[in-house]
């Protein structure tokens, strides 16, 4: 292809390195989420339904609510040692957490302990799959060019869906073939130490190498300039510090509202319908991993035909119609819910909740490039950990209270305010793309 063949060969190679990195981490990521059904039996004392759901929740949140923590120090990790140190860290977190895993006694064997070192375990995997993909986007916006750089970054959801995928099937495998759970753990954690030496390869990115420049460019002025302060003399240069120009509050908010859909999403997609499934479906933990398998599926397909459109169309196009049809969806969910009669018909709604989704994808370097290189990570860290944890937070458990007293229509007061937060944010991106005159920009045929 056209794009692809513009390349060099180490852009070629780090494309690749981030894609596999990705998969690795959502794969090891999501194998507790899609095998909780079976594993939330094992960490956690046999209650009542609704205690039972409470405690499934704390241990979803888990992954998510200890995020912006993590976001702070990796942060500051990645804006000022650099993208790829990151990039290694975050491997070799989920490594760890992996193996811990494997190992872990359950409930029946320590009690409680088992509980809180699983939920521990869940908070580190969260915050290393937050800082890698956080860490490859901006990566691949820093090195990579125009046009490319859009399917580029866009192909990291495709990874993501196929490593999401690749665990379900793993989940399925083992719990349908009577395997010990405790082998899927074992082929995370030695896939993500393979994926933390592969990623050893990788190079600094050269706009983060350009703001090293600038930033002991600006420190020796300043010195100079304190020097020639002492001396009593008007000599010394002036700093330059245009590489690190404030960002606007709204684009921050912007930015922060369009990560909010993806969560949400998620969560209805995955989770929200779990116990109808069970309790009208007759469906067993097998059953449920077996229907999101074929979920995830349609995830991917669906994320490598967005990424083959943004070749050709301005992500934040592709972003904008997805969200207005994702829009309109939410508002029949309720009516769709109630209405069902079987799980074909559910399985059909949750497809097109993935078809629709409110996704920053493939978007996501247009949203890296208007931060400053200097606080890129940081900012985009923060903000799309902050979402996580409070969207996650208040689907998992305000879901549970809204549906005890509104029923399935307790889903708009979480869902309609999303989606126009979402569109409102697509809209700004576009009116400061427009002012870069990159948005109608044509992109060359493949």
């Amino acid at each position: 292809m056209q794009l692809l063949s513009s390349l060099s060969r180490e852009q070629k190679e780090s494309i690749a390195l981030l894609q596999v990195g990705t998969f690795l981490e959502y794969f090891d990521l999501m194998l507790y989420v899609h095998m909780a059904v079976l594993l939330n039996e094992l960490f956690f004392p046999k209650t009542d339904p609704f205690t039972t759901s409470i405690l499934a929740a704390t241990a979803f949140c888990s992954t998510f609510v200890f995020r912006p923590i993590g976001a702070l120090i990796l942060g500051r990790i990645g804006d000022r040692i650099g993208r790829k140190p990151t990039i290694i860290i975050t491997t070799v977190m989920m490594a760890i957490s992996c193996i811990a895993m494997a190992n872990l006694p359950t409930y029946a064997q320590i009690g409680i302990a088992a509980s809180w070192i699983m939920i521990f375990c869940r908070i580190a995997q969260g915050i290393s799959s937050m800082g890698e993909i956080t860490a490859a986007e901006i990566y691949l916006t820093e090195s990579i060019q125009l046009p490319a750089r859009y399917p580029a970054t866009a192909f990291l959801d495709v990874s993501a869906n196929l490593g999401v995928l690749f665990a379900l099937g793993i989940a399925f495998f083992v719990t349908n073939s009577g395997l010990n759970w405790r082998y899927a753990f074992w082929v995370g954690a030695a896939i993500a130490i393979v994926g933390a030496f592969a990623r050893t390869r990788l190079r600094e990115t050269p706009e983060f190498l350009e703001m090293e420049r600038l930033w002991m460019k600006e420190e020796t002025q300043k010195t100079h300039l304190e020097s020639d302060a002492r001396l009593g003399t008007e000599e010394g240069a002036v700093v330059n510090a245009t590489w690190k120009e404030p960002v606007k509050t709204k684009t921050l908010v912007s930015y922060f509202l369009i990560s909010c859909g993806v969560p949400l999403c998620m969560y209805i997609t995955y989770f929200y319908f779990n116990p109808t499934l069970k309790e009208s479906f007759g469906y067993s933990p097998e059953d449920i991993i077996r229907h999101n398998f074929f979920l995830s599926l349609i995830a991917l397909i669906c994320s490598i035909f967005v990424t083959y459109l943004s070749y050709r169309i301005h992500p934040l196009k592709i972003n904008r119609i997805r969200g207005t049809l994702g829009l309109f969806l939410l508002i029949s969910l309720p009516f769709l819910a109630i209405n069902l009669t079987s799980a074909t018909q559910l399985f059909f709604i949750q497809a097109l909740t993935v078809i629709m989704a409110l996704e920053a994808m493939p978007s996501y370097a247009v949203f890296m490039s208007h931060f400053p290189v200097y606080r890129r990570f940081t900012f985009a860290s923060i903000l799309w950990s902050i979402s996580r944890a409070l969207m996650y937070v208040i689907t998992s458990f305000g879901l549970i209270y809204l549906g005890s007293c509104f029923g399935h229509f307790g889903l708009w007061i979480i869902t309609l305010p999303t989606a126009f937060g979402f569109l409102y944010g697509i809209k700004h991106f576009t009116e400061l793309q427009r002012k870069r005159r990159l948005y109608n920009k044509s992109i060359p045929a493949i």
